[in-house]
């Protein structure tokens, strides 16, 4: 058994602000015993029109990649480090989730494939991600003390053969960082959560934003741990906190014996 956390914040455009309370909310997390913890999509900086100068600061002096090194490092767990930005060649920016080791060591790094250009019914109106963020265009599994981890940002959640891609290379543990809309999060998020779950048969670690950011912008809460059989084992509502529950690797691995689902696969 090992104790995994998803961190649920209501990050702002004030960047000290919420770098401290990330660092507080890990560290609660690491005192309840957890051994890795999720931070959400765009944890250190939230509805700010200054991404494309944070993005060529960290390409500078990697300040934030720094403090997310230093929080694994502190506290001894792996750190999934929400997404911030870097920057794009084209001059837009990447959402890029970085994985830190217990260490301190930076395992890997994620780029946001799917990009979130919708027109919804809310105050905000209409998404257009591809304004400013540029696509990844790779999977990311890390080895770690727990497994194989693998990391996907908010909208990629509705593109199932990402996470096919990831069962093909043997993931485990799948961790989410999101900042879904208040509409679609209440409509979507758990049913697709419990979905890669089940489908996959892995454990899913789904931190979101959760709460109100400005006039415009919602978000939806329910960060969530789900078992590999679908069964939801703790779950957030609004406002920062933390999300913990174990993680089974034992039994994970004996549901894929009894019901070998990856083997079954005909196309």
């Amino acid at each position: 058994m090992a104790k995994l956390a998803a961190i649920q914040m209501v990050s702002s455009a004030d960047l000290e602000a919420n770098l401290q309370r990330a660092e507080a909310l890990v560290a609660e997390a690491a005192s309840s015993g957890a051994r890795l913890v999720v931070l959400p999509e765009n944890f250190a900086l939230f509805g700010s029109p200054d991404i494309a100068a944070l993005a060529a600061a960290e390409a500078v002096d990697s300040t934030l990649q720094q403090f997310l090194s230093a929080l694994a490092a502190r506290h001894q767990l792996i750190v999934v480090g929400g997404t911030i930005p870097t920057p794009a060649e084209d001059g837009r920016v990447y959402a890029t989730s970085f994985v830190y080791a217990a260490c301190g060591s930076c395992l890997g790094r994620y780029r946001k494939i799917h990009l979130f250009d919708a027109e919804l019914g809310d105050e905000q109106g209409r998404y257009r991600e591809s304004d400013s963020y540029a696509p990844g265009d790779s999977v990311l599994l890390v080895d770690t003390e727990l497994g194989k981890l693998g990391v996907a940002v908010c909208y990629d959640l509705r593109f199932p053969e990402l996470f096919r891609l990831m069962q093909d290379q043997g993931v485990d543990i799948i961790a989410l960082p999101s900042a879904f809309t208040r509409s679609t999060g209440w409509a979507h998020w758990l049913p697709l959560l419990r979905a890669r779950a089940i489908e996959n048969q892995c454990f899913v670690v789904a931190a979101n934003q959760g709460g109100i950011h400005d006039a415009k912008r919602q978000t939806s809460g329910g960060s969530v741990l789900i078992d590999s059989w679908g069964q939801v084992l703790a779950e957030a509502g609004l406002g920062a906190c933390t999300v913990i529950a174990n993680y089974d690797a034992e039994e994970q691995l004996a549901l894929r014996k009894r019901m070998p689902v990856a083997q079954h696969r005909r196309l």
